[in-house]
């Protein structure tokens, strides 16, 4: 401590002499001596890093009341603005202006989304009766094909029908030199094999035998043309006088001649559930015709029968 009070010598002179000799004893004088001299090598170190840092603080101080200063004059002008009695008006009359635009807009659009799910719902009831209407056309169509079916099946009928007056029984169609009768009223029941062929014996007749390509095309047409096309096609068959109750699998005429050449569906005959009798059915294509059913099932059928001996001795 003595080299530091010799190095600062010239200073402690001079501040001892801040000291009044009666303020303190020597010994308190010895003391504050001591702590001033600590203080004042603090303070002596870097001055002028100090004082730069002194200043740079008040400029900053003094910007930041120009700039208070300057708010304090804007907000004062921009108050004085809003408190003139013109503009506060003209505000309140430019924000009624857009409430009732506003109102307007939102009245606009619920109307014009109204206006939209009535015609939505116009365009929806349009379209179901528009629907209604093409099924309607399409029905009117298929009972226009149909009607125009029946017609041409009853025109080429009609010479049949005349010559199996002079021919056949009444009610009889002539065919290829013999006379058949097709059950297609509907009022006339369906019948298992045996009652149906009951039914032709009891007419003179039998059921029908389809041995030549000239007799399948002659029948396939006539129930063709005869066909209800809404009847299930289980409902659609006719029985013909071909069976194989003797022997599975081998299919004769009633007349014990074995089939030479059937005109079976593909799949047929299978014999599914004791299929022991066959029927022809009215399908595109008349070669394949045939299927093999129960007995028992209950189908229209077709009677064969040759014409009496009055007609044979006339043609």
């Amino acid at each position: 401590m003595e080299g530091g009070e010799n190095s600062g010598g010239s200073f402690d002179g001079s501040y001892n002499k801040l000291i009044h000799p009666e303020d303190s004893s020597d010994d308190d004088r010895s003391l504050h001596s001591n702590q001033e001299k600590q203080q004042v090598s603090m303070l002596m170190v870097r001055p002028a890093s100090r004082l730069d840092h002194y200043k740079r603080l008040t400029v900053g101080l003094a910007v930041l009341a120009v700039v208070l200063l300057a708010s304090d004059v804007g907000l004062g002008v921009y108050y004085k603005k809003l408190t003139n009695g013109q503009d506060v008006n003209d505000i309140r009359s430019e924000v009624a202006k857009l409430q009732a635009s506003h109102n307007s807009a939102i009245q606009s659009r619920d109307e014009a989304k109204k206006q939209l799910e009535r015609e939505i719902s116009g365009q929806q009831m349009t379209k179901w009766e528009i629907e209604h209407q093409s099924r309607k056309i399409k029905n009117y169509e298929a009972l226009s094909d149909r009607i125009q079916m029946e017609v041409s099946a009853l025109k080429s009928h009609i010479p049949m029908i005349k010559n199996g007056c002079r021919h056949c029984l009444p009610g009889w169609t002539f065919m290829n030199s013999l006379c058949y009768f097709f059950p297609f009223s509907d009022a006339i029941q369906r019948r298992s094999w045996p009652e149906a062929r009951e039914f032709c014996r009891n007419k003179g007749a039998d059921l029908a035998v389809i041995d030549t390509r000239e007799k399948l095309m002659a029948i396939h047409s006539l129930i063709n043309n005869n066909h209800n096309p809404s009847l299930d096609v289980s409902m659609t068959g006719f029985w013909i006088g071909l069976r194989d109750v003797e022997e599975e699998g081998i299919w004769k005429w009633l007349d014990g001649t074995r089939l030479t050449e059937g005109y079976w569906n593909d799949g047929e005959p299978n014999n599914s559930g004791n299929e022991d009798c066959a029927a022809t059915y009215p399908r595109g294509n008349p070669f394949q015709a045939w299927n093999d059913a129960p007995c028992s099932y209950d189908l229209k059928w077709i009677c064969q029968g040759t014409p009496s001996v009055n007609v044979l001795k006339s043609i």
